[in-house]
């Protein structure tokens, strides 16, 4: 991802952009199919050269140009003929911005491996859900891994979409009319850069298009972050579910010799952030004047790399967190019991109207028997059976059933197929 935004890698780019468009206009008639061919032949450029020469005419597409001149010689007069500096630039962003995608699917692909790697491996490996963080009601440690399956298998549908989005060329001259350059050229560089013709440009090709890219690499670092604090919880020591991998060697603290900290999923925290702001910049760099002004190039030069790069990173090292990820199933149902079976109120709920009692007075004897519960004051079966008016409904052995455990996972088998079938 890193070469893809290097200078060498950009002005190949260049270079291919402005002689495919000189075979173009050869194939036209407009310039000399010698020249065309020369331009093929003896072109090439050097980074350096064309830094020196910017630093004196302050225009980088100039200076490549003039590069490019002393390689080629006398038929470089041909390049860039009805062109205009954007046609250039917007069309290298977008194939940039394309291949970026194309590494962004692959990281993405690799991190939906791992998770539906481990979330088969746990498919019914009991834990507790929790809502407003505290305990709700048991699931699987599968069904939380297939849950980011599933999200991480839309991300990548959002990416797919992003990459067609910013698919387009444009080489229609200095304000879109293709007064000065047939429009049969653009079309020739489109096919031949894996693009398609931008509809209508005016000199640049509009930025909504970007504005949607960027802001779904926004939404898949906001994914990437959910993961991320997902699994920083279930670190927390009294709770230790799950454990990023600690390497052989590996320190947790300059002062504290026991620590081992969550510390791959805090970084993945804070660069989805850098990611999120990116995207703003994006959206604003639609609004330019007129047909152009060029307040959204400094903010591409950063955002491009800086988004795509930092993405790219991130995917890969939650891939290798899910990959290694150390889970501990004995702590997740030491958890599960913590409540004293608290988590099958709902059951007992639903029981007791099933049995004619209003859904009022159910939760009410279903409330009293689990406060003290959370005092420490008994366990909630017990508690269940003692109370009369339960026991008036629901025997010792109706209430022991519903505490059943696998009731709870009847349904994954279902879940599965519709994440892994659907998605796949």
């Amino acid at each position: 991802m890193t070469a893809l935004w290097a200078p060498e890698a950009k002005f190949r780019i260049w270079f291919e952009i402005e002689a495919h468009a000189t075979d173009a206009q050869a194939n036209l008639g407009v310039v000399p199919q010698a020249a065309a061919k020369a331009v093929w032949e003896r072109g090439k450029f050097d980074v350096d050269r064309i830094d020196e020469i910017e630093a004196e005419v302050k225009h980088d597409v100039i200076a490549f140009l003039t590069n490019l001149a002393e390689n080629v010689g006398p038929e470089a007069r041909f390049v860039h003929q009805g062109m205009t500096s954007s046609d250039v630039l917007d069309t290298c962003f977008n194939i940039q911005l394309v291949r970026a995608a194309d590494l962004l699917l692959a990281g993405t692909d690799r991190l939906l491996k791992a998770l539906k790697t481990r979330a088969h491996e746990h498919k019914l490996t009991p834990t507790i859900g929790r809502s407003h963080a505290i305990h709700a009601e048991p699931l699987t440690f599968g069904l939380k891994l297939a849950a980011a399956y599933a999200e991480f298998s839309r991300a990548r549908t959002r990416l797919e979409a992003a990459r067609e989005e910013v698919a387009t060329c444009a080489i229609s001259g200095a304000v879109g009319t293709f007064a000065n350059i047939d429009p049969a050229v653009e079309a020739h560089v489109a096919e031949k850069m894996g693009l398609r013709p931008e509809p209508i440009s005016t000199q640049v090709i509009p930025r909504d298009r970007h504005g949607m890219y960027f802001a779904t690499l926004a939404v898949v670092a906001s994914s990437i972050e959910r993961l991320s604090t997902e699994i920083r919880h279930l670190q927390r020591t009294e709770v230790l579910e799950v454990e990023e991998y600690f390497s052989p060697g590996q320190k947790g603290s300059s002062a504290m010799p026991h620590k081992r900290n969550p510390v791959l999923t805090e970084n993945l925290t804070g660069l989805a952030r850098l990611v999120r702001g990116m995207a703003l910049p994006a959206m604003e760099n639609i609004a330019l004047w007129h047909e152009r002004d060029i307040s959204h190039s400094s903010v591409e030069r950063m955002i491009g790399p800086d988004a795509t790069i930092t993405l790219d990173f991130a995917l890969h090292r939650l891939a290798g967190v899910i990959e290694n990820l150390v889970i501990y199933p004995e702590n997740m149902k030491a958890n599960l019991d913590q409540l004293g079976g608290l988590i099958h109120s709902q059951r007992v709920l639903l029981a007791l109207t099933q049995k004619g009692v209003s859904r009022e007075d159910a939760y009410e004897y279903v409330q009293r028997n689990a406060m003290p519960v959370w005092r420490g004051e008994g366990t909630f079966l017990d508690l269940l059976k003692a109370d009369a008016e339960v026991s008036a409904v629901l025997t010792g052995a109706d209430l022991e059933a519903l505490f059943d455990l696998d009731y709870h996972f009847a349904h994954v088998d279902t879940i599965f197929a519709r994440v892994f079938i659907q998605t796949d």
